[in-house]
């Protein structure tokens, strides 16, 4: 039994049993990636996959619990790595933080000029997906802290805090009608047609959830994954904009305006995500830190350690 065996194992689950995609994941040739599992399976003595012909369909019951802990172990060895680099350089190294562009651009920069003031060693790489990606991301290992609002909190395999609270608001060209609306009411909104976040970004869900609530339709005539965009096309006049409170910046958007509509839609929560069982270097517990300081290495730590599948 070796690494690459395991290695492989876990790809083969993640990506649909499906060898030619191992294969070129790993660097490796498809018949490699064959000989490897057969083996294994030979080596333990037990078949770990489900088989048609040459096809891999699946996992067997005895595989799904090897690959539980193919995962732990791969962890682990992880870890060991990473604890190697904390005591030979503790304060270099990179931090892979994974984030919607909503974080990275309206509630992240103070937080890593910070940081990089702390570390100026230490390589901070932004990676902006949807929150499905960020989480898959950090399962997968390939990232050390999530932030977002949607999905990570869904993933059995993260352990997640909450980070900050906000609502979404109501933007307008300047001078338009509805920003002498008062109070603002959804059937007032629903009169126009709607620039907001595309399904499953940002909050969409509340915005959604509130318009149902009220018995009342919106036209959504364009979505889009982030504010800066939402925001431009609502100052051409295509529409009325539906985005994060914290979007809206005084200074820079002047051809626009923030109406009081808070109390339209109801709280959304944004949160720090980390995989469990992963060891985290002293400054990615910094970097947390800094997002809140009531999570504390101590915290962040107590969840960490916990059972992989254990909630949250």
């Amino acid at each position: 039994m070796n690494f690459q065996q395991l290695r492989i194992i876990r790809e083969t689950a993640r990506r649909g049993f499906n060898l030619t995609a191992v294969g070129n994941a790993l660097f490796t040739s498809q018949s490699g990636v064959s000989k490897h599992i057969k083996d294994l399976e030979d080596e333990i003595g037990i078949e770990l996959f489900v088989r048609r012909g040459k096809r891999l369909l699946g996992l067997t019951e005895p595989g799904r619990e090897v690959l539980t802990m193919v995962e732990r172990m791969l962890i682990d060895a992880a870890n060991i790595k990473r604890l190697a680099e904390q005591y030979a350089s503790i304060d270099a190294g990179q931090l892979t933080v994974a984030t919607t562009h909503t974080q990275a651009r309206y509630i992240l920069p103070p937080v890593v000029t910070a940081f990089k003031r702390d570390y100026p060693k230490v390589h901070l790489k932004l990676h902006q997906g949807s929150p499905a990606e960020i989480a898959q991301l950090l399962v997968d290992g390939e990232a050390d802290i999530g932030v977002a609002t949607e999905a990570l909190a869904c993933a059995p395999e993260l352990a997640t805090f909450p980070y900050y609270t906000w609502r979404h608001a109501v933007i307008v060209p300047v001078g338009h009608p509805l920003a002498d609306k008062k109070p603002l009411t959804l059937a007032d909104v629903a009169e126009y047609p709607i620039i907001t976040y595309q399904e499953g970004f940002t909050g969409r869900p509340h915005i959604d959830e509130a318009f149902a609530v009220a018995g009342v339709e919106p036209e959504i005539v364009m979505s889009a994954l982030d504010a800066d965009v939402i925001k431009a096309y609502v100052a051409l006049g295509i529409g009325i904009g539906i985005v994060a409170s914290m979007a809206f910046d005084l200074v820079r958007d002047k051809d626009i305006a923030l109406l009081e509509s808070d109390r339209l839609f109801p709280e959304s929560v944004s949160r720090i995500a980390v995989r469990r069982g992963q060891y985290l270097r002293g400054f990615a517990y910094r970097f947390i830190e800094l997002c809140s300081p009531e999570l504390t290495e101590e915290h962040i730590a107590a969840s960490l350690t916990a059972d992989l599948g254990a909630g949250i």
